[in-house]
């Protein structure tokens, strides 16, 4: 929505969190001639009964659609249609925060005028008018930003898509729904980047106008970038040029070549130079709370795996440190399938399990139906990080590899996966033995 169509307009902001305090702020900034108000649900239960004597509410994301019975915006919509420049949508479930940040360090090295926001944990709403014409605005798109979009990115990224956030969509129609949105406005000169190796992504070609480019990890694709002889490949037309060899990329896990072939792709369609995207890739070691190295004591090396929220990101985290001995999972329970999970934790590789409710229960469940009794890890039940962390250190063996990946959200026990990752690396500090 264009600043000119809130002009002297009665608006009601809903969520006093990250992009409901930028919408304020701007728009208090550009509409000095309109009434603005804001509200929370901490506020009280009753804190939109006054919705209706308002022209426009501005949605925060996780505000559900159905509490809201006034026309209405989100910050993200009012961005993308007030910003200058071009801008590279990236969403998926897992992947979006490490490949934001990797076309966004490739486009710095290029030396363009850049920006990071969205769902990484900065409004957009806060640099758009620092923006001009040649500027590029990299955004991480959850499927909360992206459920209500209007307009869509010029380049789109889609990366793997499983289930996540059913407490909010319900079902997982209406996720994948969600995330294809970013897709769904784009025309002719817009570009679409899909992740191949994902049913889902794949096929949401169907949902674009853009030029179509595809990556993969597995097999080699037409137009797009993939991995081939332990190489990252970039395709054009069928002509292929090598950008890296793997054993050159500093960022840790299997699973993340596929951001790395998302990322290239995106940064060789916004001018980035094969030289500077070799550079960032030699360079960058990932991200805080992202399979980062937390620490060792008394030969135990402890590594913080926070932001792994769902079993896919756990399971790809016990694949990348095959010497994980002890493993902390568990957390907010959005009924998410562990059944995956339970099969590779059941193959031995873990001996030590210590598990946060309540979704921890759920995991014990899963792996107790295809394990006999003494075939398991050994199972903790705790519910602080200090706990957690006195049971690790005396029972992972040293130059074993204790992991804190959650598989689960981090509400209730912790404020975010960033205050759970902070509370485990404190934790590893403090150890004494």
């Amino acid at each position: 929505m264009k600043l000119a169509e809130l002009k002297d307009k009665k608006i009601l902001i809903v969520g006093k969190g990250i992009e409901g305090s930028a919408a304020l702020k701007y728009l208090k900034k550009h509409l000095q001639n309109s009434t603005i108000d804001i509200v929370d649900q901490k506020d009280g239960s009753n804190y939109l009964d006054k919705q209706k004597s308002y022209d426009i509410a501005i949605k925060s994301p996780g505000v559900k659609s159905e509490l809201i019975t006034t026309p209405y915006t989100t910050a993200t919509n009012i961005f993308l249609s007030n910003a200058k420049g071009k801008v590279i949508g990236v969403t998926g479930t897992k992947g979006k925060s490490t490949t934001s940040t990797l076309i966004f360090e490739m486009l710095k090295k290029q030396g363009l005028d850049v920006y990071l926001g969205g769902n990484i944990g900065q409004s957009p709403l806060n640099f758009i008018d620092n923006l001009n014409d040649n500027s590029w605005t990299i955004l991480e798109m959850s499927s909360y930003q992206l459920n209500d979009l209007k307009i869509s990115p010029h380049i789109a990224v889609v990366l793997m898509i499983t289930s996540e956030h059913l407490d909010y969509h319900k079902t997982q129609e209406a996720y994948v729904d969600a995330k294809r949105n970013i897709l769904k406005f784009q025309d002719p000169q817009d570009f679409t980047i899909i992740n191949k190796d994902y049913l889902a992504s794949d096929e949401s070609d169907i949902y674009t106008a853009g030029r179509i480019f595809r990556v993969s990890r597995e097999r080699e694709v037409e137009n797009g970038c993939f991995i081939k002889e332990d190489s990252v490949w970039m395709s054009r037309d069928g002509k292929a040029k090598k950008i890296i060899d793997i054993e050159r990329i500093k960022l840790l896990g299997r699973h993340n070549l596929e951001n790395v072939c998302a990322a290239v792709c995106a940064a060789i369609l916004a001018g980035v130079s094969k030289t500077n995207i070799a550079k960032v890739l030699e360079e960058f070691t990932g991200l805080e709370h992202r399979l980062e190295f937390a620490g060792a004591k008394n030969g135990i090396l402890f590594y913080n795996d926070s932001l792994a929220t769902i079993p896919e990101a756990t399971i790809e985290a016990l694949k990348t440190f095959p010497d994980t001995q002890t493993l902390i999972a568990g957390g907010f329970d959005r009924g998410l399938d562990y059944s995956g999970l339970a099969q590779h934790v059941g193959r031995g590789q873990i001996k030590t399990l210590i598990l946060f409710p309540p979704s921890g229960a759920r995991i014990w469940e899963e792996i107790c139906k295809i394990t006999s009794e003494g075939s398991r890890p050994e199972k903790f039940d705790v519910t602080t990080m200090e706990q957690a962390m006195r049971i690790a250190a005396a029972e992972t063996l040293p130059g074993k590899i204790c992991l804190l990946s959650p598989a689960s959200a981090s509400f209730g026990t912790f404020k975010d996966y960033k205050d759970r990752g902070e509370q485990f690396k404190k934790a590893v500090r403090e150890l004494s033995f």
